[in-house]
Formats: structure tokens, sequence, C-alpha cells
């Protein structure tokens, strides 16, 4: 029994009795444990009443047996207790929507799917256009949801994207993507999209002997007005040496998609961080670190990192993938070819389109979600949940944003972004400002580091003046003797801290290095530019390497109100005042506790 801070009671702790639970459901289940009120109260009381084991008339003012009444760990669910009711063979191996601890994994660990169904939103109305090596679009699981309007074969140049045959079934990406965004629901077949009343669309883009600027920028552009959200589980080689990105077509495709696609809203572009492990790092592919596109890392399903997945500064949140243990069901499970189901998906390859149909739920409850909308939705409503990693830790950005270098800002929560989508204001428009350049070359140590410094305004007093970022870009042109030993970091007027390049231990290059590379950074959202930013560039590596910094210019990419980040700075501070407040109640409680223990153990 312990004291209550509060109540008019002071104290009479270990007053027993042993009793008959009763356990039934029409009565109630009373405990071995009292509440006891005395006339007076003090030590004196206390110790007569606990040296005679019983309660004096004079002494006991009351006395109340406790009911026993049920508490549950906030995060696991029984998947019977979730009121949604599928027929799907492979429904309750979908860890990934409703983890009940499947396959090894943790419970609760999951996009929280269940609540946007739950309040109706399933994904009706919305185009999500898989760009990969094509979908089987005869597949019973996604037949009713296939958009053949907006589906078109770019590497056969006909309007039937049907995957190639090959005897391994290499081409059978596409088709399990598309299945974990539209699987049809209670069909008795295979499993159930993450927005299953979505349409997909198949572009096939990926399976010719070499890839080509107008392919890339004819799939990217494809139907902008009918595709609302365009899915790539695709990228430069992850081999942990590779320095690529868009080309001039694509990027210019790129650009048009988020200013003209869907009606001036904006396309949605949803990119696979990578999978080239701690060998790479996805700032060095220029998909996934493009402010255009959302870059989605993936967690395993008992919440630590894929040993494949790269970290990088620009991803801005993370879904799931496999378990890291050999569990046959621990895999993603979701549509084969030519009608068949598998659990064995897996990779950011598989994260990216479960990202897409978690968008597609935040876009059928507001049609109205602009490209950026759908960027301030994920990094206010994606939760740190149980994610972990052993090497990078949760940190907090100077706006109390919580964030991590390989989970950006957590695991998209579909509920939490349904709710908040449902009733959300347009962000306000966005201005670019380069906040500062150095152009004199600057040489790297072999050990120890170059510090550099810009001091910003951020355009304040002019049309361009970014008050709350969004994107933060270091424009950097480099070269080293081994420049996968470069490690570069960059630090905010605010304190945060951004891993701009992680050493790439197989990069070898001592001829190209980064020429105007923009490394970009996710991590400063909300905070204000103004200020010192810091530029450190190193070697980590066991040989001496030799460098030189030719440039370095800061871009910085935001609005010039955003009112939701002063909340979310309230929240905060208010956060941390009722932290140290609760640390004070708990402090206080304990040493009641210890002075109750005390008076027992004297008597």
């Amino acid at each position: 029994m312990k004291g209550s801070r509060g109540s008019q009671w002071k104290a009479a702790a270990g007053l027993l009795f042993c009793v008959t639970v009763f356990a039934s459901a029409d009565r109630p289940v009373f405990t071995n444990h009292f509440l006891v009120e005395l006339h007076k109260g003090g030590e004196e009381e206390a110790r007569q009443v606990a040296a005679q084991h019983g309660f004096g008339v004079r002494k006991v003012k009351m006395a109340l047996q406790q009911e026993g009444f049920d508490r549950k760990k906030r995060g696991y669910r029984d998947i019977n207790e979730i009121d949604i009711n599928m027929n799907d063979p492979l429904f309750t191996k979908q860890w990934y929507l409703i983890n009940t601890g499947q396959a090894d994994g943790t419970p609760g660990l999951d996009l929280n799917v269940a609540e946007a169904w739950e309040l109706g939103y399933t994904g009706k109305g919305v185009t999500i256009g898989i760009m990969d090596d094509g979908i089987d679009y005869l597949h019973p699981d996604l037949a009713s949801n296939y958009n053949a309007e907006a589906s078109y074969d770019f590497s056969s140049n006909d309007p039937y994207p049907y995957p190639r045959y090959t005897d391994d079934w290499f081409n059978s990406h596409g088709t399990r993507c598309a299945g974990e965004v539209s699987a049809a629901a209670n069909n008795n077949i295979c499993g159930v999209g993450v927005a299953y009343n979505s349409k997909v669309a198949g572009i096939r883009m990926l399976d010719q002997p070499f890839m080509t600027d107008i392919i890339e920028a004819s799939s990217i552009s494809h139907m902008p007005q009918l595709i609302d959200i365009y899915s790539a589980s695709w990228g430069p080689t992850d081999n942990g040496k590779t320095v690529d990105g868009p080309r001039e077509l694509t990027l210019q495709a790129m650009a048009d998609g988020v200013n003209k696609g869907r009606g001036g809203k904006g396309s949605i572009y949803v990119w696979a961080s990578g999978d080239g492990g701690s060998y790479d790092d996805c700032n060095c592919d220029g998909y996934a670190s493009s402010m255009w596109t959302i870059s989605i890392n993936s967690a395993i399903n008992d919440g630590r990192t894929a040993l494949y997945d790269e970290s990088c500064s620009s991803t801005l949140a993370s879904t799931f993938s496999n378990g890291r243990k050999r569990n046959p069901e621990a895999g993603v499970a979701t549509t084969d070819l030519y009608g068949n189901c598998t659990l064995r998906h897996s990779g950011t390859s598989a994260a990216a389109p479960e990202a897409a149909g978690v968008f597609a739920l935040a876009l059928e409850a507001n049609l109205d979600l602009t490209w950026r909308d759908m960027q301030h939705l994920t990094v206010l409503t994606s939760k740190r949940n149980q994610l972990h990693d052993e090497v990078h830790q949760w940190r907090r950005n100077g706006v109390g944003l919580e964030f991590n270098h390989l989970f950006g800002y957590g695991v998209l929560d579909a509920g939490a972004m349904v709710k908040m989508a449902k009733d959300w204001k347009t962000v306000p428009e966005r201005f670019h400002c380069v906040g500062g350049s150095t152009q004199d070359p600057e040489k790297i140590p072999p050990t120890g580091k170059l510090v550099l410094t810009l001091t910003t305004d951020a355009c304040e007093g002019k049309e361009n003046f970014v008050r709350y970022l969004e994107h933060v870009q270091a424009v950097i042109t480099v070269n080293a003797t081994r420049r996968g030993d470069l490690n570069i970091n960059m630090t905010s007027p605010m304190g945060t801290k951004s891993i701009l390049l992680s050493r790439r231990p197989r990069d070898d290059d001592s001829k190209v290095g980064f020429d105007k590379w923009p490394f970009m950074t996710t991590h400063t959202w909300g905070e204000d530019a103004r200020g010192t930013w810091t530029l450190e560039l190193g070697f980590v590596g066991s040989t001496p390497q030799k460098g030189v910094l030719k440039e370095w210019t800061l871009m910085l990419h935001g609005t010039q109100s955003a009112p939701y980040i002063d909340q979310v700075v309230r929240d905060y501070q208010s956060k941390l005042a009722m932290s140290k407040k609760q640390e004070l109640e708990e402090e206080l409680d304990e040493a009641v506790e210890r002075s109750l223990k005390s008076i027992l153990s004297k008597n």
C-alpha cells in the first residue's frame, strides 16, 4: 500500500489481510490491500496500529478493501481485440499492419493502419503509381484495383506493363510492391494492402539493359493528373562507392511534378532510401536525398535497423521490412507473380510502398494536401515507437522534434496522420535563400578536422526570408585522396548536428570527389536558420588522407510563417516543465514510502 499525494489520510502502510479473491464477470475482484484512514494520523498511531496487527476502534476512522481492476501495457494488442475482420489468409501474418508479436516481433510496432481503417479511410479515390519492373495486373488480388488508364510500359512502349517472364521470377519486384499498397480486402486471396481501396498503376521502366534519362523522366512525369503518389524502390547502385542522381530531364520532370502535378498541389514522390547498409550513405543517392522526394528507411519487426539499411540526414521517416531472425514468416507478406502470394518480400524496397499506402490514406482524408503538406504531416505524426539502434541514438532538434539519423522522425503512424490530415491547413508559401558561401580552397588535415563557419541572417528583410526551416542543403565541392574516408558534419545555429556524410569503406575514389553535390538534411525542420552554421570535415580510417574543400554553399528552404511550429515549441517546453514537475512528485512519493517503510521496520 502506497501513500497517495493530496489524500486526507496520513499513514498506515502494511496492514494487509489475506482475503478471498473473487473473479467472476458479475462480482468485483477484491485484493488483500486495504486503504486505512486514521482519526488523527501521525507516526505514533501508525506504530501502535502496526504493532497490534489490527484496527483500534479509537484509531481507525475508515478501512476500505481495495478492489482490483485491469490495466494493460500500452502498445500490446491482441488481434482479436481490434474490430477488423479480414478473411484474407495472409492478413494475420502482415505484422507491419497490426503487430501482435507474430514472427518473433515486438507487439505494437506497426503502421497503426487499424486506427485509420476504423475511421473509414482505406485509400478510396487515390491512385499510386508503382515505378518498377511491371505489375501482374491479372493477379486476382490486384485486378479489381488496377488503374489501366494510368499505366504504361516504358520498356516496351505499350500500355501493358506486364512483367517479362524469367525462370527465376526476377521481375516480381513491382508486383510485390503493388500488393503492399493496393491488394484487395476480404477476397480470400493473399493479404491486404495498406490502402486496400486505392487504385494502383503500373509504370514499367526498370527492365531494360540500361536506364536512360528519357525513360526516367517519362516515368516520373507519367499521368501527373491521374496519379497522386509515385512509389520508387530503386536508385543508383548500392555498392558503397557510387555517387549518382537524376540527370537533367529527370530533374526537370520532378520539379514539374511537385509544381504542376495533381492540379498544382504537387505529385508525391516516395523513395526507398537504399540497401547498401553501413557500407553506403543515402546522401550519395540524389533521388533519396532530393527535397522533392520523401525518403523512407526501414525497421525490422523488433524495432532495430535492418543490416542493409543506409543512414543519412535526408531520410524523413521509416516503415518496415523483414525481421532479422530467420523466421520464415518475418518477411513482408504480399502478392507475387502469376497469382501467387509470398511471405518473403524485404528491403527498403518493401518500405517505400508501405509509406505510399499510408500517404494514400491521408490523401483520402484530405485531397487538398500538397506535396509539402505531406512532408510536414510525416514529420509531425511519425513516432519513435520502439525503434532503436545501438549506434545512432534519438535526439531532439532546436524546436523539440525527435529524430534519428537512421529512422528520420520515426515510423509512420497512419491513424495519427489521417486525423491530423482531415483538418490540416495548407502550409505557407515556400522560400529559398542562399545563406552564405565560401569559395576559398581549404585543406582538410590528415588528422583532426577542418572547421568552417557561416553566419547568416537567412535573407531577413528580403522577400525570400526563411524563418522556419524545411530542407537545408550544403552544396559542397571537395576532393580527397580517398573519398570513402571522408566524414562531413554540419551544426545549425540552434545546435542540431546533422551527419551529412559517413565513411564508405568501399569508396576508393581519388579523382572525382563531390562536385557541387547537394548534401541535404531534414533534421533542422522548424528551426530558425539565423545565426552561425558550422561545417566539419575530417578523415576516418587507418591510413592518413589529404583533401581540399573548394566550395561550401548553404541553401535554406522554408517558410516565413508556420504557426504550428510555434505550437510544437510550446508543447515541447510544456512537456519539459511537466517532466520536471513529475520528477519532483515522484521524489516526494518515494520519500513518503521510505518514511513509511522505516516506521514499519522499527516495529
